[in-house]
């Protein structure tokens, strides 16, 4: 019995010393919280224009991390109604989590409502890596986007890229 507890007063001992030795760096617009810790409730997520490599129209809300960057990131994207995102592929696995409103998305190398499925709040997909895939919404729509970077987005058709624009 003696012996169990040391080990786990150890394993305890690591992992609280790992989490606190490894805080992510502080991001504007993010509350400071204790080392190791992001808490963030609805109210307290920044919103901004997503990123150009994006259509016009989208907004972003940085929750950690830097997805250009190595290592953990996670944010949220908010669509408007009827916005879409042609066909593309990304670098690494992404993760998605439909927040609100219904997500479409499907696979292929061009974005084909008709090749869609639609996800609910609660929903959930990945991309993977170098797999071309689409989205589009209805309605306004609040995914969650997480994965490990670096990742990024490549257009299948060069044309459909906004940041040639």
């Amino acid at each position: 019995m003696l012996r169990r507890l040391t080990f786990f007063a150890l394993l305890t001992f690591a992992v609280v010393t790992t989490a606190s030795a490894q805080s992510p760096p502080s991001m504007p617009g993010m509350p400071s919280m204790p080392a190791g810790m992001v808490m963030l409730t609805p109210d307290e997520m920044k919103w901004g224009d997503g990123p150009a490599a994006l259509p016009p129209g989208v907004k972003i809300a940085m929750l950690e991390g830097n997805p250009a960057q190595p290592g953990a990131f996670a944010y949220r994207l908010k669509f408007p109604a009827n916005y879409k995102v042609p066909a593309h592929t990304h670098p690494a696995d992404e993760h998605v989590t439909v927040i609100s409103g219904t997500f479409y998305a499907g696979h292929g190398t061009k974005l084909s409502e008709a090749e869609s499925k639609a996800f609910p709040p609660g929903g959930f997909f990945i991309a993977t890596a170098k797999t071309p895939h689409f989205a589009w919404s209805k309605e306004e729509t609040v995914v969650q986007v997480h994965g490990v970077g670096p990742s990024g987005i490549t257009y299948v058709d060069p044309a459909d890229d906004p940041r040639k624009k």
